[in-house]
């Protein structure tokens, strides 16, 4: 049974957390950290983590760079597995999470969806083979109460594109400020926010009289808590170090 304390443990994610985790008997969540203190169910919530007076084996973190930092100060403490899935991160807490790594496993990804990660690659080979011919720009669409732009996920894709061509490219997101013919050598990256859409993510391969689509939609929260999930269940188990999405799935 593999203990887990989930930050952010009311907020939409970590309610779809607490329904996935009750149905299973590998895993349980053993407390939560949330500025909505209290109790959710039999689960003790607690304001901070200087108030967590429960052992866990790993800890889940869907909150806000600002809470997010709190989690790495704990993990560090404690030494405990940690999986990040807030995005947003500047460089500073990013760089304190590989430091983190140091002493404690870490598994970071801009998105938990094994579809999101399988798209990663199907974009590597698209580029691979498509070559220097084809413009690239990248679509995501949120709901309204999405306060990043653009996506964590949206930049892994725009990375793995950019890691099949020796980091060539550099990423433009406001066209309006730029008023200049497209540079070759570019990613355009457009955010949209509206309604309740999940998730949704379009990339375009642009070349002369035809355009290549790729496209993820998640139609519910659930294909990223299950990654979620299992990103904690496989990270408990290992010793420190970095750990993503394509470390996980090579062990399945």
């Amino acid at each position: 049974m593999t203990d887990i304390i989930i930050q952010g443990i009311n907020g939409r994610m970590g309610r779809v957390l607490q329904e996935m985790i009750a149905a299973r008997t590998d895993c349980r969540i053993v407390a939560g950290v949330d500025v909505a203190a209290g109790n959710a169910g039999d689960i003790p919530v607690f304001s901070s983590f200087a108030q967590v007076d429960v052992p866990a084996d790993v800890l889940i973190d869907f909150s806000c760079p600002d809470a997010t930092r709190s989690a790495v100060r704990y993990c560090a403490e404690k030494k405990l597995p940690c999986v990040i899935c807030t995005t947003g991160l500047d460089d500073a807490l990013v760089a304190d999470i590989r430091q983190l790594s140091s002493q404690t496993a870490v598994f970071r990804s801009g998105n938990m969806s094994m579809g999101i990660n399988l798209l990663m690659e199907l974009c590597k080979k698209a580029s691979a083979v498509l070559g220097e011919g084809f413009d690239v720009e990248i679509v995501e669409k949120h709901h309204h109460n999405k306060v990043d732009a653009p996506s964590g996920t949206a930049l892994m894709l725009a990375d793995s594109i950019n890691s099949v061509n020796d980091g060539k490219y550099h990423y433009v997101y406001d066209r309006q400020s730029v008023r200049a013919k497209r540079d070759a050598d570019e990613i355009g990256i457009s955010s949209v926010r509206g309604g309740s859409i999940v998730g949704e993510h379009e990339v375009l391969f642009c070349g002369p009289d035809e355009v290549i689509t790729l496209q993820h939609t998640a139609y519910s929260r659930n294909v990223f808590a299950n990654g979620a999930i299992q990103a904690a269940l496989f990270l408990a188990k290992q010793t420190p170090g970095m750990y993503d999405m394509s470390a996980m799935l090579a062990q399945i």
